[in-house]
């Protein structure tokens, strides 16, 4: 079970997610990724036309999942709503580094990046859409 994982290494019977705030602060993480993404020659373009309010939202409760917070998503719905965005591996990549540099921004200590980013590699493989052209 993930959430065990996720508890290793915070207070005792706390996860991430709760040791760094939860909602409230994830969401400040999710919107200082975005501010990042939107600005990305690699990424960027993938966040044109798009409902950012509502996208922030749904990001700030997966991002909560993937670290102990209330919300799940099936990896058939991750797979669902991301078939037709076209996303490469180096989008992909773009996207764990900037959100990475988020994490930290926000204070989150090194340990506890790499789970969240090793939480989020581990949806790669229904994310990416597409080889690089």
């Amino acid at each position: 079970m993930l959430l065990v994982f996720f508890r290793f290494g915070v207070g005792v019977g706390q996860t991430i997610y709760e040791h760094y705030g939860g909602f409230k602060t994830i969401s400040r993480i999710v919107m200082t990724f975005y501010e990042m993404a939107l600005e990305s020659d690699q990424i960027g373009d993938h966040f044109e036309d798009i409902d950012m309010p509502r996208l922030i939202d749904h990001q700030t409760k997966f991002v909560s999942s993937l670290i102990g917070g209330p919300t799940s998503f099936s990896d058939d719905r991750i797979e669902a709503v991301h078939r037709n965005l076209n996303i490469t591996h180096a989008d992909f990549d773009e996207m764990a580094a900037l959100f990475g540099e988020a994490l930290a921004l926000h204070g989150m200590e090194d340990r506890h990046v790499k789970i969240a980013l090793g939480a989020i590699e581990s949806k790669r493989a229904i994310i990416v859409t597409r080889d690089a052209a």
